[in-house]
């Protein structure tokens, strides 16, 4: 993105849904839906249906993550989903 200053228009114009990063496209919510996933995976049970659908969708969203650059400046905390997403 070079040395300017980035502002959220410049990534995602109004009106979009998503934008392409190395190669791949990555729809909005990205973000905000693995952190979503990741708060809702703490209010179930480990290995239930739904414990299960929900790692899915984590481990379906981190490269998104990993396209737009937010591991390179961001780490997953919780060893236990970092684990699970296939994180160091």
């Amino acid at each position: 993105m070079g040395t300017k200053p980035v502002r959220p228009e410049d990534v995602l114009p109004d009106g979009a849904e998503g934008a392409e990063f190395d190669g791949a496209y990555v729809r909005k919510g990205s973000v905000a839906a693995f952190i979503g996933n990741v708060r809702a995976l703490s209010e179930v049970e480990p290995s239930t249906p739904q414990w299960e659908e929900i790692v899915g969708q984590l481990r379906e969203l981190k490269p998104a993550l990993d396209r737009i650059g937010v591991l390179d400046v961001f780490e997953i905390r919780d060893p236990a989903v970092r684990a699970l997403v296939g994180g160091l």
